[in-house]
């Protein structure tokens, strides 16, 4: 089985006393690739150090809604640039809009929201978008930049949202919340939602699994997320992992792999 984790933070201080063996574990479970999102300007060259160390590990860089105290709008500037100079990013991410958050600026978000996609949308490359309590505004964002593709991470809108999102040619980002019995809404969204607009992720160390309340989540749980979105289709696990891991390959033009 070749799973590949979408969206995992691994340069994370989370990880920093054992980040080899929980690659190991990863590997050992099956999940050959991993996508590790730029959250803020800070950490950018954190993620690009721990690409050239360790194979199988897909880069984005972006600047996340949650950490809006931490951005400075030169480092918009500083996106455009580190881009430029660093083409192996697969995506522009971790971006977007948190209404849950009433301590952040809402204008301030929309503004770096959509610079970023625009910043996407200029150097043709996907999106790996946050969205919580904003998917609507979200969708709206990426309607002004029409063709851009990508993942919408930690999907739980509605199944008319995914559709419309699918229907855009964006890919739904589901982690540990779907193995979660009181999820039903999420539940429904991977039964209805188009078998090609589906990947799998952990955000680890965030979001932990069922019977893993309170632990550190890590990408070696991809394969029981992956399971469980098996178990909702009446698929064999193996076949949601192909499946799943060639959406991941479409959605951010990831090199070829056994899946294709």
């Amino acid at each position: 089985m070749h799973l590949i984790d979408t969206h995992v933070h691994l340069d994370l201080d989370a990880f920093d006393p054992d980040r080899p063996a929980v690659l190991d574990r990863a590997r050992a479970a099956g999940v050959q690739e991993l996508v590790l999102p730029g959250v803020t300007r800070a950490r950018w060259p954190d993620i690009d150090a721990l690409h050239r160390e360790h194979e199988g590990l897909h880069v984005a860089y972006g600047l996340h809604p949650i950490f809006l105290r931490d951005h400075a709008d030169e480092d918009l500037d500083a996106l455009e640039t580190w881009l430029d100079t660093h083409p192996e990013a697969v995506a522009v991410g971790e971006i977007g809009l948190d209404g849950f958050r009433k301590d952040l600026d809402w204008e301030r978000q929309w503004r770096y929201y959509t610079r970023q996609l625009a910043i996407a949308h200029e150097r043709d490359l996907p999106v790996i978008i946050h969205s919580r309590r904003a998917l609507d505004e979200v969708l709206k964002g990426l309607r002004q930049h029409p063709g851009l593709t990508g993942i919408l991470h930690a999907f739980i809108g509605s199944p008319q949202q995914a559709r419309q999102a699918a229907d855009m040619g964006l890919c739904l980002g589901i982690g540990g919340p779907v193995t979660y019995e009181r999820a039903k809404k999420l539940h429904r969204v991977v039964r209805e939602a188009p078998l090609e607009a589906l990947v799998v992720e952990t955000d680890a160390p965030d979001q932990p699994l069922a019977g893993h309340q309170g632990e550190r989540n890590e990408p070696a749980m991809t394969a029981k997320v992956n399971r469980q979105l098996a178990n909702l289709r009446d698929m064999d696990p193996t076949d949601m992992a192909i499946i799943t891991s060639r959406n991941a390959r479409r959605a951010l033009r990831l090199p070829t792999g056994p899946d294709a």
